[in-house]
Protein backbone atom coordinates (compact mmCIF):
# COMPACT_ATOMS: atom_id res chain seq x y z
CA UNK A 1 0.00 0.00 0.00
CA UNK A 2 0.99 3.27 -0.80
CA UNK A 3 2.26 5.40 2.66
CA UNK A 4 -0.22 8.57 3.17
CA UNK A 5 3.01 10.90 3.27
CA UNK A 6 4.17 9.78 -0.12
CA UNK A 7 0.49 10.59 -1.68
CA UNK A 8 0.42 13.66 -4.16
CA UNK A 9 -0.45 16.70 -2.49
CA UNK A 10 -4.64 16.57 -3.07
CA UNK A 11 -6.52 19.80 -4.39
CA UNK A 12 -9.59 20.95 -3.87
CA UNK A 13 -12.22 18.10 -4.35
CA UNK A 14 -14.38 19.50 -7.28
CA UNK A 15 -17.32 16.64 -6.04
CA UNK A 16 -18.05 19.49 -3.97
CA UNK A 17 -18.81 22.78 -6.46
CA UNK A 18 -21.63 23.58 -7.75
CA UNK A 19 -23.27 26.62 -10.22
CA UNK A 20 -26.11 28.56 -9.34
CA UNK A 21 -27.29 31.32 -12.27
CA UNK A 22 -28.95 34.72 -11.40
CA UNK A 23 -30.89 36.83 -13.91
CA UNK A 24 -33.69 39.38 -13.52
CA UNK A 25 -35.58 41.35 -15.46
CA UNK A 26 -38.58 43.46 -15.65
CA UNK A 27 -41.48 41.14 -17.71
CA UNK A 28 -42.47 43.63 -20.52
CA UNK A 29 -39.12 45.60 -20.29
CA UNK A 30 -38.07 45.67 -24.42
CA UNK A 31 -34.73 46.23 -23.06
CA UNK A 32 -34.44 42.96 -21.60
CA UNK A 33 -34.81 41.47 -25.06
CA UNK A 34 -31.32 42.16 -26.48
CA UNK A 35 -28.98 41.76 -23.99
CA UNK A 36 -29.00 39.48 -20.92
CA UNK A 37 -26.69 39.73 -18.61
CA UNK A 38 -26.36 36.79 -16.06
CA UNK A 39 -24.74 36.34 -12.73
CA UNK A 40 -22.71 32.98 -12.10
CA UNK A 41 -21.68 31.87 -8.73
CA UNK A 42 -19.60 28.93 -7.69
CA UNK A 43 -20.09 27.28 -4.46
CA UNK A 44 -18.02 24.95 -2.27
CA UNK A 45 -21.09 23.21 0.34
CA UNK A 46 -22.82 25.92 -0.10
CA UNK A 47 -20.13 28.55 0.62
CA UNK A 48 -19.30 30.97 -2.66
CA UNK A 49 -15.98 30.58 -3.79
CA UNK A 50 -16.09 32.33 -7.29
CA UNK A 51 -18.10 34.64 -9.61
CA UNK A 52 -18.80 34.74 -13.19
CA UNK A 53 -20.07 37.37 -15.64
CA UNK A 54 -21.86 36.36 -18.78
CA UNK A 55 -23.67 38.67 -21.02
CA UNK A 56 -25.47 37.49 -24.14
CA UNK A 57 -25.93 39.32 -26.75
CA UNK A 58 -29.33 38.61 -28.64
CA UNK A 59 -28.08 39.90 -32.64
CA UNK A 60 -31.50 39.02 -33.78
CA UNK A 61 -33.64 40.52 -30.65
CA UNK A 62 -31.53 43.64 -30.60
CA UNK A 63 -31.95 46.92 -32.96
CA UNK A 64 -28.18 47.97 -32.24
CA UNK A 65 -26.89 44.93 -30.70
CA UNK A 66 -22.97 46.93 -30.77
CA UNK A 67 -24.21 50.11 -28.56
CA UNK A 68 -26.27 47.83 -26.57
CA UNK A 69 -23.10 46.31 -25.62
CA UNK A 70 -21.38 49.12 -25.64
CA UNK A 71 -23.56 50.50 -23.14
CA UNK A 72 -22.44 47.42 -21.04
CA UNK A 73 -18.90 49.06 -20.78
CA UNK A 74 -15.16 46.92 -19.78
CA UNK A 75 -14.41 43.99 -22.07
CA UNK A 76 -18.53 43.54 -23.38
CA UNK A 77 -17.58 46.78 -24.94
CA UNK A 78 -14.21 45.79 -26.07
CA UNK A 79 -16.20 42.80 -27.87
CA UNK A 80 -18.93 45.20 -29.69
CA UNK A 81 -16.42 47.11 -31.22
CA UNK A 82 -14.29 44.54 -32.47
CA UNK A 83 -17.27 42.22 -33.61
CA UNK A 84 -19.44 44.63 -35.06
CA UNK A 85 -19.44 47.61 -37.33
CA UNK A 86 -21.02 51.28 -36.58
CA UNK A 87 -24.12 49.64 -38.36
CA UNK A 88 -24.22 47.22 -35.92
CA UNK A 89 -23.76 44.56 -38.36
CA UNK A 90 -21.34 41.60 -37.88
CA UNK A 91 -18.12 42.63 -39.24
CA UNK A 92 -16.83 40.73 -42.49
CA UNK A 93 -13.62 39.15 -40.63
CA UNK A 94 -16.17 37.62 -37.39
CA UNK A 95 -18.33 36.09 -40.29
CA UNK A 96 -15.64 34.37 -41.44
CA UNK A 97 -14.16 33.14 -38.39
CA UNK A 98 -17.40 31.26 -37.32
CA UNK A 99 -19.70 28.94 -39.35
CA UNK A 100 -23.03 30.06 -38.08
CA UNK A 101 -22.99 33.90 -37.35
CA UNK A 102 -25.14 34.57 -35.40
CA UNK A 103 -25.67 35.67 -31.62
CA UNK A 104 -22.91 36.17 -28.70
CA UNK A 105 -21.99 35.15 -25.11
CA UNK A 106 -19.45 37.13 -23.45
CA UNK A 107 -17.68 35.92 -20.29
CA UNK A 108 -15.56 37.71 -18.08
CA UNK A 109 -15.39 39.43 -14.87
CA UNK A 110 -14.29 36.23 -13.16
CA UNK A 111 -13.60 35.74 -9.04
CA UNK A 112 -12.35 33.13 -7.63
CA UNK A 113 -11.02 31.86 -4.53
CA UNK A 114 -7.75 29.34 -2.88
CA UNK A 115 -7.57 26.61 -3.78
CA UNK A 116 -10.33 26.90 -6.88
CA UNK A 117 -8.14 29.00 -8.87
CA UNK A 118 -7.34 25.95 -11.22
CA UNK A 119 -7.66 26.89 -14.92
CA UNK A 120 -9.71 23.05 -15.48
CA UNK A 121 -12.12 24.09 -12.91
CA UNK A 122 -12.84 27.59 -14.42
CA UNK A 123 -13.03 25.39 -17.62
CA UNK A 124 -16.00 23.18 -16.42
CA UNK A 125 -17.73 26.34 -14.82
CA UNK A 126 -17.17 27.80 -18.36
CA UNK A 127 -18.80 24.64 -19.85
CA UNK A 128 -21.87 24.67 -17.98
CA UNK A 129 -22.28 28.49 -18.37
CA UNK A 130 -21.95 27.69 -22.68
CA UNK A 131 -24.40 24.90 -21.86
CA UNK A 132 -26.91 26.49 -19.91
CA UNK A 133 -26.91 29.75 -22.26
CA UNK A 134 -25.95 28.66 -25.83
CA UNK A 135 -26.85 26.82 -28.80
CA UNK A 136 -24.95 26.00 -31.94
CA UNK A 137 -25.13 29.56 -32.89
CA UNK A 138 -23.47 31.22 -30.55
CA UNK A 139 -19.72 32.59 -30.59
CA UNK A 140 -18.26 32.82 -26.84
CA UNK A 141 -15.86 35.49 -26.57
CA UNK A 142 -13.59 35.08 -23.74
CA UNK A 143 -10.52 37.36 -22.74
CA UNK A 144 -7.03 37.18 -23.92
CA UNK A 145 -4.41 38.19 -21.46
CA UNK A 146 -1.33 36.58 -20.06
CA UNK A 147 0.11 36.52 -16.69
CA UNK A 148 -1.28 35.35 -13.03
CA UNK A 149 -4.35 37.38 -12.96
CA UNK A 150 -8.11 35.74 -13.02
CA UNK A 151 -8.64 37.07 -16.30
CA UNK A 152 -5.77 35.12 -17.30
CA UNK A 153 -7.69 32.55 -15.71
CA UNK A 154 -10.21 32.49 -18.46
CA UNK A 155 -7.71 32.41 -21.08
CA UNK A 156 -6.02 29.45 -19.63
CA UNK A 157 -9.95 28.32 -19.69
CA UNK A 158 -10.92 28.84 -23.28
CA UNK A 159 -7.28 27.01 -24.57
CA UNK A 160 -8.76 23.91 -22.74
CA UNK A 161 -12.22 24.22 -24.25
CA UNK A 162 -10.83 24.88 -28.17
CA UNK A 163 -11.10 28.66 -28.37
CA UNK A 164 -9.40 30.22 -31.07
CA UNK A 165 -7.70 33.95 -30.92
CA UNK A 166 -9.83 35.77 -33.26
CA UNK A 167 -7.25 39.30 -32.07
CA UNK A 168 -4.86 40.35 -29.48
CA UNK A 169 -7.56 40.63 -27.10
CA UNK A 170 -10.19 37.75 -27.45
CA UNK A 171 -10.87 34.36 -27.57
CA UNK A 172 -13.69 32.50 -29.79
CA UNK A 173 -15.50 29.39 -29.26
CA UNK A 174 -17.66 28.71 -32.13
CA UNK A 175 -20.11 26.64 -30.59
CA UNK A 176 -21.49 25.18 -34.35
CA UNK A 177 -18.18 23.30 -34.21
CA UNK A 178 -17.79 19.38 -32.33
CA UNK A 179 -14.23 20.02 -30.82
CA UNK A 180 -15.72 22.42 -28.30
CA UNK A 181 -17.77 20.07 -27.13
CA UNK A 182 -15.33 17.19 -27.43
CA UNK A 183 -13.01 19.44 -24.97
CA UNK A 184 -15.49 20.36 -22.51
CA UNK A 185 -15.87 16.41 -22.73
CA UNK A 186 -12.10 16.05 -21.53
CA UNK A 187 -12.48 18.60 -19.32
CA UNK A 188 -14.97 16.68 -17.50
CA UNK A 189 -13.52 13.63 -17.39
CA UNK A 190 -10.20 15.40 -16.00
CA UNK A 191 -12.10 17.21 -12.95
CA UNK A 192 -14.02 13.37 -12.45
CA UNK A 193 -11.12 11.82 -12.39
CA UNK A 194 -9.65 14.00 -9.56
CA UNK A 195 -12.63 13.80 -7.70
CA UNK A 196 -12.53 9.87 -7.67
CA UNK A 197 -9.62 10.07 -5.83
CA UNK A 198 -10.52 12.89 -3.05
CA UNK A 199 -8.60 16.08 -4.55
CA UNK A 200 -5.61 14.70 -6.10
CA UNK A 201 -4.95 15.04 -9.56
CA UNK A 202 -3.96 11.53 -11.37
CA UNK A 203 -2.76 13.24 -13.78
CA UNK A 204 -0.07 15.42 -12.31
CA UNK A 205 4.10 14.33 -12.23
CA UNK A 206 4.07 12.79 -8.78
CA UNK A 207 1.10 10.73 -9.23
CA UNK A 208 1.36 7.11 -7.19
CA UNK A 209 -0.46 4.27 -9.40
CA UNK A 210 -0.58 2.31 -6.11
CA UNK A 211 -3.06 4.95 -4.77
CA UNK A 212 -5.63 4.12 -7.71
CA UNK A 213 -5.67 0.23 -6.42
CA UNK A 214 -6.87 1.57 -2.84
CA UNK A 215 -9.68 3.39 -4.45
CA UNK A 216 -13.27 1.44 -4.58
CA UNK A 217 -15.10 2.48 -7.50
CA UNK A 218 -18.46 0.67 -7.05
CA UNK A 219 -19.69 2.80 -3.92
CA UNK A 220 -22.75 1.75 -2.51
CA UNK A 221 -24.95 4.04 -4.50
CA UNK A 222 -22.93 3.33 -7.69
CA UNK A 223 -23.69 -0.37 -6.78
CA UNK A 224 -27.76 0.12 -6.38
CA UNK A 225 -27.67 2.68 -9.67
CA UNK A 226 -25.82 -0.48 -12.00
CA UNK A 227 -28.38 -3.20 -10.32
CA UNK A 228 -31.34 -1.06 -11.40
CA UNK A 229 -29.82 -0.70 -15.07
CA UNK A 230 -29.11 -4.31 -15.23
CA UNK A 231 -32.64 -5.00 -13.45
CA UNK A 232 -33.94 -2.65 -16.64
CA UNK A 233 -32.10 -4.79 -19.44
CA UNK A 234 -32.94 -7.98 -17.96
CA UNK A 235 -36.56 -6.88 -18.10
CA UNK A 236 -36.43 -6.17 -21.82
CA UNK A 237 -34.24 -9.03 -22.56
CA UNK A 238 -36.80 -11.53 -20.96
CA UNK A 239 -39.77 -9.77 -23.03
CA UNK A 240 -37.89 -10.02 -26.29
CA UNK A 241 -37.27 -13.64 -25.63
CA UNK A 242 -40.00 -15.59 -26.84
CA UNK A 243 -41.15 -12.16 -29.00
CA UNK A 244 -37.83 -13.29 -30.87
CA UNK A 245 -37.62 -16.90 -30.77
CA UNK A 246 -35.13 -18.76 -32.87
CA UNK A 247 -35.42 -15.84 -35.61
CA UNK A 248 -32.03 -14.35 -36.26
CA UNK A 249 -32.28 -10.37 -36.19
CA UNK A 250 -32.47 -8.06 -39.18
CA UNK A 251 -30.19 -4.69 -39.33
CA UNK A 252 -32.56 -2.75 -38.44
CA UNK A 253 -33.63 -5.16 -34.94
CA UNK A 254 -33.25 -2.55 -31.80
CA UNK A 255 -33.91 -3.66 -28.41
CA UNK A 256 -31.15 -5.44 -26.15
CA UNK A 257 -30.30 -8.53 -28.29
CA UNK A 258 -30.38 -5.72 -31.58
CA UNK A 259 -27.34 -3.50 -29.85
CA UNK A 260 -25.52 -6.45 -29.14
CA UNK A 261 -22.34 -7.25 -32.20
CA UNK A 262 -23.81 -8.51 -35.18
CA UNK A 263 -22.06 -12.12 -34.66
CA UNK A 264 -25.06 -12.73 -32.07
CA UNK A 265 -27.98 -11.75 -34.09
CA UNK A 266 -28.10 -15.71 -35.77
CA UNK A 267 -27.88 -17.39 -32.48
CA UNK A 268 -31.30 -19.06 -31.24
CA UNK A 269 -34.11 -18.73 -28.40
CA UNK A 270 -31.80 -20.42 -25.50
CA UNK A 271 -28.81 -18.59 -26.54
CA UNK A 272 -30.76 -15.48 -26.22
CA UNK A 273 -32.17 -16.71 -22.84
CA UNK A 274 -28.79 -17.83 -20.92
CA UNK A 275 -27.56 -13.78 -22.49
CA UNK A 276 -30.63 -12.37 -20.61
CA UNK A 277 -30.22 -14.64 -17.50
CA UNK A 278 -26.60 -13.54 -17.67
CA UNK A 279 -28.20 -9.83 -17.08
CA UNK A 280 -29.98 -11.28 -13.65
CA UNK A 281 -26.84 -13.18 -12.55
CA UNK A 282 -25.12 -9.42 -12.24
CA UNK A 283 -27.99 -8.04 -10.87
CA UNK A 284 -27.97 -10.58 -8.21
CA UNK A 285 -24.65 -9.70 -7.50
CA UNK A 286 -24.91 -6.06 -7.18
CA UNK A 287 -28.15 -6.60 -4.76
CA UNK A 288 -25.63 -9.03 -2.65
CA UNK A 289 -22.15 -7.85 -1.33
CA UNK A 290 -20.35 -10.04 -3.56
CA UNK A 291 -17.88 -8.83 -6.10
CA UNK A 292 -19.18 -7.67 -9.39
CA UNK A 293 -16.85 -9.13 -11.85
CA UNK A 294 -17.75 -11.02 -15.08
CA UNK A 295 -17.39 -14.83 -14.55
CA UNK A 296 -17.93 -15.11 -18.78
CA UNK A 297 -18.16 -12.94 -22.12
CA UNK A 298 -22.03 -13.08 -21.45
CA UNK A 299 -21.54 -11.06 -18.18
CA UNK A 300 -18.93 -9.17 -19.75
CA UNK A 301 -21.25 -7.42 -22.34
CA UNK A 302 -24.19 -7.59 -20.15
CA UNK A 303 -21.73 -5.78 -17.74
CA UNK A 304 -20.66 -3.31 -20.44
CA UNK A 305 -24.43 -2.59 -21.38
CA UNK A 306 -25.20 -2.35 -17.91
CA UNK A 307 -22.82 0.56 -16.96
CA UNK A 308 -23.50 2.12 -20.22
CA UNK A 309 -27.34 2.11 -19.27
CA UNK A 310 -26.69 3.06 -15.69
CA UNK A 311 -24.89 6.31 -16.96
CA UNK A 312 -27.55 7.14 -18.90
CA UNK A 313 -29.69 6.65 -16.02
CA UNK A 314 -27.70 9.35 -13.99
CA UNK A 315 -27.57 11.54 -16.87
CA UNK A 316 -31.04 11.79 -17.90
CA UNK A 317 -33.30 10.27 -15.26
CA UNK A 318 -31.84 11.81 -11.93
CA UNK A 319 -35.68 11.91 -10.32
CA UNK A 320 -35.35 7.95 -10.79
CA UNK A 321 -31.68 7.79 -9.66
CA UNK A 322 -32.38 9.89 -6.65
CA UNK A 323 -35.14 8.20 -5.15
CA UNK A 324 -33.32 4.48 -5.33
CA UNK A 325 -30.21 6.09 -3.52
CA UNK A 326 -31.72 8.55 -0.89
CA UNK A 327 -31.12 6.14 2.21
CA UNK A 328 -27.60 5.79 1.01
CA UNK A 329 -24.05 8.17 2.00
CA UNK A 330 -22.95 9.98 -0.37
CA UNK A 331 -19.41 9.65 -1.74
CA UNK A 332 -17.39 11.60 -3.96
CA UNK A 333 -16.68 8.41 -6.12
CA UNK A 334 -20.13 8.03 -6.80
CA UNK A 335 -21.13 6.96 -10.33
CA UNK A 336 -17.81 6.99 -11.72
CA UNK A 337 -18.82 4.84 -14.38
CA UNK A 338 -15.42 5.23 -16.25
CA UNK A 339 -13.80 3.73 -13.57
CA UNK A 340 -15.97 1.28 -13.16
CA UNK A 341 -15.38 0.61 -16.69
CA UNK A 342 -11.69 0.41 -16.26
CA UNK A 343 -11.57 -1.78 -12.93
CA UNK A 344 -14.54 -4.19 -13.15
CA UNK A 345 -13.34 -6.04 -16.12
CA UNK A 346 -9.73 -8.02 -16.82
CA UNK A 347 -9.86 -6.78 -20.72
CA UNK A 348 -12.33 -5.40 -22.88
CA UNK A 349 -12.03 -7.22 -25.78
CA UNK A 350 -15.28 -8.68 -26.33
CA UNK A 351 -15.84 -5.00 -27.56
CA UNK A 352 -13.49 -5.61 -30.61
CA UNK A 353 -16.99 -7.05 -31.84
CA UNK A 354 -18.51 -3.84 -32.36
CA UNK A 355 -15.82 -3.20 -34.67
CA UNK A 356 -16.86 -4.47 -38.23
CA UNK A 357 -13.80 -4.20 -39.76
CA UNK A 358 -12.42 -6.91 -37.10
CA UNK A 359 -15.11 -9.46 -38.49
CA UNK A 360 -13.89 -12.90 -37.68
CA UNK A 361 -11.63 -12.12 -34.85
CA UNK A 362 -13.82 -14.14 -32.75
CA UNK A 363 -12.76 -17.29 -34.46
CA UNK A 364 -10.28 -19.20 -32.74
CA UNK A 365 -8.60 -20.32 -35.08
CA UNK A 366 -7.87 -16.83 -36.65
CA UNK A 367 -4.03 -15.87 -35.90
CA UNK A 368 -4.86 -12.69 -34.32
CA UNK A 369 -7.36 -14.08 -31.90
CA UNK A 370 -4.38 -16.74 -31.03
CA UNK A 371 -1.66 -13.89 -30.91
CA UNK A 372 -3.62 -11.33 -28.74
CA UNK A 373 -4.72 -14.29 -26.10
CA UNK A 374 -8.40 -13.88 -26.55
CA UNK A 375 -10.71 -16.24 -25.10
CA UNK A 376 -14.26 -17.32 -25.69
CA UNK A 377 -15.36 -14.35 -28.02
CA UNK A 378 -17.02 -17.01 -30.65
CA UNK A 379 -21.51 -16.84 -29.54
CA UNK A 380 -21.04 -20.48 -28.75
CA UNK A 381 -18.59 -19.69 -26.21
CA UNK A 382 -20.26 -16.93 -24.76
CA UNK A 383 -21.68 -18.66 -21.71
CA UNK A 384 -18.61 -20.97 -20.88
CA UNK A 385 -16.94 -19.84 -17.24
CA UNK A 386 -13.41 -18.45 -17.76
CA UNK A 387 -12.75 -20.31 -14.34
CA UNK A 388 -14.49 -23.06 -13.88
CA UNK A 389 -14.03 -23.44 -10.32
CA UNK A 390 -15.61 -19.84 -9.52
CA UNK A 391 -18.53 -20.64 -12.42
CA UNK A 392 -22.45 -20.33 -11.96
CA UNK A 393 -24.31 -22.80 -10.52
CA UNK A 394 -25.30 -25.22 -13.63
CA UNK A 395 -28.73 -25.76 -11.78
CA UNK A 396 -29.94 -22.42 -10.80
CA UNK A 397 -32.17 -22.29 -13.97
CA UNK A 398 -33.52 -19.45 -15.74
CA UNK A 399 -36.26 -16.73 -14.81
CA UNK A 400 -39.77 -16.73 -16.08
CA UNK A 401 -40.30 -14.41 -19.04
Amino acid sequence: MTDQATRPQAKADPSRLTVEFRHVHRLIDPAAEGVQTWQISLLADDETVGTLRATRGLYWKAHNLRQRMADEQSFPAVVSEQLLDSAGQFRPEFEEFVDLPGSVLVVDDLHIAAPWDDPWVVADLTSSVIDRLTDNQFAVVLPRVSGDTEAALLTEAGVLLSAEPFSDELLIIDTSLAAPEEAAHRVREHLRSRARYGGVDPWCDDWDEEYEEEVEVLTARTRVVLHLALQELSDEAWQEVPALGDQPLQREAGGVFGSLPRVTWRQDGHWRRQMARSFDDLAGDCASTVDVEPRCTGEEMALHLGIARAQDLTRNRPRLVSEAVAALPEDHRDFDWDACSDALFQDHDVLMLFDNTLDGIEDPSNGIHQAMGMVNLAPNEWFAPFDPAQGRDPDRGFRNP
